[in-house]
Parts: structure tokens; C-alpha cells; sequence
């Protein structure tokens, strides 16, 4: 659903593109520019919004905010990042790299749990890798877009099963940003000792700010203080099995403790946007090596 909705907007923005462009073209030729390159940036002035309030609101957080410096680096990337990544990957590659379930191999297998507003193709740098080393894993699809966070729990559950039957092993689940939060809703009614690790990258463990400004049923419940995450607290994790990588610079996951849990193996991605981290080879590599662990 996410590729169908990407595709559609994609093609709008091309085709509003081009009437302007032609529209305009022979008789004010800066004007037809112009506002291509407006059609084309203006993602990164949103972007540019998220950035600044993080900054702000992370002001007087436990964790030391990025400087101004640091911010404006981060906007750069994050801007391309994701303009690849929601216009040309998630929309047009989502089975581009097919789940994997070799015989077994005595490797040990990973399944991968996306974000809001994303899909399976997210992860296409990472399924690359694992198919080049013949690891088994399954990257889900959590659908529908806008339901609670519980309701993707059965869809990691089969996820679970399929590569524990095929490895034998317990798996390793790599999550990103809201994809942390339904491992940890799965986790509530599963025996921890089903999964060998759960590394989290950006996942807002105790709500972001930004999510006040989300009226969908998972959005809300992303919410700092928010019903969903006060049950959460209460529930508690087992912190040991988690790695949770978190940047001073997350644009979406802020303020930037809120991407941490006590005694859990908390790693710093300095500098790095909330997508772009999870493109990072260094990040992508330490993660992959806790496999071996």
C-alpha cells in the first residue's frame, strides 16, 4: 500500500512538474525554473522546519544537542537521503530484494521492521548485504499504515516463526523508528528468549514531540505521555536484549534521550538525520556483527 501511495505521488509531482515547466517555458523562461526548483526542494524546507525544532526542543535534554553546525550538515543529507528513499526506493524497488530463506546454514537469520510511512524496500541497502552472506531474513510490510502499533504484532510473529524454522536460531530484529515500538508490542506477549538481539535505530522508546502533530492511530500513540507509552513504561523491556543506536541530530525522534532505554546498549550516531542513519555502512556493519556475537 505504502509503493501504491509513493507512486501516486511521485507521478503527480511529475506531472505537475512538467505542465509548469512547459507551461511557462516560452514566455518567462526563470519563472519555468524557478518553480521547478521550488516543486523540487521544497521537502527540504520541511525538513529544515524539523531540524530547528529538534534543536530547540532537545535544549535542555539529558543527552548534549548537535551543534548548528552539525544540524546543517545533517538537513543536507537527510534532504537527499530521503528524496531517494521515498521517491525512487520505497515507491518503485519494494521487491527488488525478495525475502531470503536459504537451507539451513547455521547462520543466524534477521527479520527487518520498518517505520511509519515506510515499507520493506527501506531496508534494500541491508538485504543486499545479507543475500551477498546468505543469511536468511524477512523484511515485513506493516500494514495498514495507519492502524495501532499492536496490530503489527501477528505480522512479526509469522516473521519470527518463518526464520526460526529455517535457522533454527533465535533471530536478530533490526527496526527502525516506529518498527522498535512494534517489536516491543510483540515482546510484551512473546518469551524474550525468542529473538537473539533487538537493535533499534531511532525508535522513540518514550514518545516524540513531533507526534503531537500526528492524528493517526499510531502517531497518536507516539506521543510523549500518550496512554500506549505510559503502558509501555509500565510493561518495561528486558534492556539487556537491546541495542539502541540514537542521533543528537534525529529530526522525527526527538528530544534525543527519547530514542534511548536505561541499561540497554545505547549507541550514538552523531551528526546523522533519522533516515539517514540507517543508511550509514558503519552503522549498518556494527549491527550486522552482533550477529556473530
Amino acid at each position: 500500500m505504502v509503493a501504491i501511495v509513493q507512486q501516486c505521488i511521485v507521478m503527480a509531482w511529475l506531472l505537475a512538474a512538467s505542465a509548469w515547466f512547459v507551461n511557462w517555458w516560452p514566455q518567462a523562461p526563470a519563472v519555468a525554473v524557478g518553480g521547478l526548483l521550488i516543486l523540487s526542494t521544497a521537502h527540504a524546507g520541511v525538513l529544515g522546519v524539523e531540524f530547528i525544532a529538534t534543536r530547540r526542543v532537545s535544549r535542555s535534554d539529558s543527552v548534549a544537542r548537535a551543534s548548528a553546525f552539525e544540524c546543517g550538515r545533517a538537513w543536507i543529507a537527510e534532504s537527499w537521503i530521503a528524496a531517494r528513499v521515498f521517491c525512487w526506493q520505497q515507491p518503485f524497488r519494494s521487491r527488488a530484494f525478495p525475502d531470503h530463506l536459504p537451507q539451513a546454514n547455521g547462520r543466524r537469520g534477521v527479520i527487518f521492521v520498518h517505520g511509519f510511512l515506510c515499507n520493506r524496500a527501506f531496508w534494500n541497502p541491508w538485504l543486499e548485504e545479507l543475500r551477498a552472506r546468505d543469511h536468511a531474513f524477512v523484511a515485513v510490510n506493516l500494514e495498514p499504515i495507519w492502524a495501532s502499533i499492536d496490530h503489527y504484532v501477528q505480522t512479526i510473529e509469522s516473521a519470527v516463526q518463518r526464520v526460526t524454522a529455517q535457522t533454527g536460531r533465535a533471530p536478530v530484529l533490526i527496526c527502525h523508528s516506529m518498527g522498535g515500538l512494534a517489536a516491543r508490542a510483540w515482546l510484551r506477549s512473546s518469551d524474550p528468549s525468542r529473538v537473539h538481539r533487538i537493535v533499534t535505530i531511532g525508535t522513540p522508546h518514550h514518545g516524540t514531540w513531533l507526534a503531537r502533530f500526528s492524528h493517526t492511530a499510531n502517531g497518536r500513540q507516539m506521543r510523549i505521555g500518550s496512554n500506549w507509552m505510559r503502558q509501555a513504561e509500565r510493561d518495561g523491556v528486558p534492556a539487556g536484549l537491546f541495542t539502541c543506536w540514537y542521533s543528537n541530530c534525529d529530526n522525527i525522534t526527538f528530544p534525543v534521550s527519547t530514542a534511548t532505554l536505561p541499561g540497554a546498549d545505547n549507541r550514538l550516531a552523531s551528526g546523522r538525520g533519522h533516515v539517514e542513519m540507517a543508511f550509514m555502512p558503519s552503522l549498518r556493519h556494527q549491527t550486522l556483527d552482533l550477529l556473530e556475537s
